[in-house]
């Protein structure tokens, strides 16, 4: 999904990407900004280079987290380590006006620091009393959710959500009768439980939140609430862009 289509259904979800590289895998993402959004990367497979220009840098291990809430202007990148398949997910979530202009910051969370719940691990909010130990505080939850063929598994949103969608990785999972492939559903608005079977071994991303109650204005790498916030978040990256210089899995220099 993105901003311009199914991001105005389900924001602050505004951007998804299941991305799947084979593998050996040589190049990388390039170093590029954000303003206004906090990007959230999780990998189901491989590992990863990364830099950004908090000052952060390092290798993100399989199963880990690349939270990066930039705010007012950020630059990251990544490449993958050591050439193998890389597989994993990446969500773009729209900030409040409070954080859209907010200084930026990173967290990096490895795969024994994340919340799990049986085959559930909490990637971002609260869920069955447990918290991510990311430092983002909105009315969210987002979990990834393994399942064995013919599980079954209910989810069952906080009473105030009001927006939720899933995302199929691998496998085949059937909701409400049909089966569904590296495919993305969204649900009707509301707190309503959501309930799954898995049709052969199954991997998927599911979420659900308050929904954003302002509106979407994009930028190339960024998402705003309003057309001042979304020049002063471009302006702040180009002022970062002068005296950068990042190279995902090295130090920076600034």
């Amino acid at each position: 999904m993105s901003p311009g289509d199914i991001g105005e259904l389900v924001k602050p979800f505004v951007f998804l990407d299941y991305f799947d590289f084979p593998g050996p895998v040589k190049a990388g993402l390039p170093v590029h900004p954000h303003s206004g959004i906090a990007t959230h990367t999780t990998l189901l497979q491989g590992s990863l280079d990364y830099a950004d220009s908090t000052g952060k840098a390092g290798t993100l291990e399989p199963r880990s987290i690349e939270w990066m809430q930039a705010g007012g202007g950020v630059w990251h990148g990544g490449g993958p380590a050591g050439g193998e398949a890389v597989r994993g997910f990446q969500l773009w979530i729209a900030l409040p006006p409070p954080l859209e202009l907010a200084p930026a910051f990173s967290d990096y969370v490895d795969d024994p620091s994340v919340p799990r719940d049986g085959a559930t691990r909490l990637l971002l909010g609260t869920y069955l009393g447990k918290e991510s130990p990311i430092a983002y505080r909105e009315p969210v939850t987002y979990l990834s959710v393994q399942l064995r063929d013919g599980e079954r598994w209910t989810y069952r949103p906080a009473a105030e959500h009001d927006v939720a969608w899933l995302a199929v990785a691998t496998g085949a999972l059937v909701v409400d009768g049909q089966s569904l492939r590296r495919e993305m559903v969204v649900f009707e608005d509301g707190s309503a439980p959501i309930e799954v079977v898995a049709n052969g071994d199954v991997e998927f991303a599911i979420a659900s939140a308050v929904k954003h109650p302002h509106p979407l204005v994009t930028g190339f790498y960024s998402v705003h609430t309003d057309e001042a916030s979304l020049v002063r978040g471009e302006r702040g990256y180009a002022e970062i862009a002068r005296t950068m210089q990042l190279k995902p899995g090295k130090p920076i220099d600034a």
